[in-house]
């Protein structure tokens, strides 16, 4: 096995672990074999360790899984009613690849970019080739690496937005991961705006 694949393995078992299986309305193995196929060809393609395995929302959807996150014994934790939270979605250049899971390749908090507002953090994100990461990578970012939250205290996400204009958020608040919002023009010194290199569906490896 190469390290992308052990790495990729080692988050899904750390999804089945927390009942993603449940939310899909799967048994452990057939959620399991849904993620064959992308693990199978990290066995051929090494992408290194620095790598996040992120469900779709078809197979998984966001409002169900911020509960699933946690710092030490504390849950995540929304305010926002589910069909809000339904009303991110990835804009045009940033909708995932094709398949149940893909990839998202060097993803970062965006710690560079705080205390800037959303709009202004996008054109520097784009200015440095990268991509802002969506609603379903933040979350994937908190479930697998709590500790980046811990140290970076917040992101924003803009790779989503909602109708009105606003965009997802991972912040702590009572020593626990909140899912919230911020308006585009809005400047908060505690959040960075995340973003990663690449994002790599089964279908881009052929």
């Amino acid at each position: 096995m190469t390290t992308s694949s052990q790495e990729a393995v080692r988050q899904l078992d750390r999804i089945v672990a927390l009942g993603y299986p449940d939310v899909a309305d799967l048994s452990a193995a057939a959620f399991r074999s849904l993620a064959a196929p992308l693990i199978s060809v990290l066995e051929q393609v090494d992408l290194g360790d620095k790598i996040l395995l992120v469900p779709t929302r078809e197979l998984v959807t966001p409002e169900s899984l911020i509960a699933r996150t946690s710092i030490g014994r504390m849950a995540g934790f929304t305010t926002m009613p589910p069909r809000d939270i339904a009303s991110f979605l990835p804009q045009d250049g940033f909708e995932p690849p094709e398949g149940p899971f893909y990839i998202v390749v060097e993803p970062h908090t965006g710690s560079r970019y705080t205390n800037r507002e959303p709009d202004v953090a996008r054109k520097l994100i784009d200015s440095d080739d990268c991509l802002p990461l969506t609603l379903e990578e933040g979350l994937a970012i908190a479930t697998q690496h709590p500790d980046w939250l811990v140290k970076k205290n917040g992101f924003n996400l803009l790779g989503s937005r909602s109708a009105d204009g606003r965009v997802p958020s991972i912040w702590m608040s009572q020593n626990a991961p909140r899912l919230g919002a911020v308006w585009p023009n809005s400047r908060h010194t505690w959040l960075g705006n995340a973003f990663c290199v690449a994002r790599r569906g089964v279908s881009l490896f052929q």
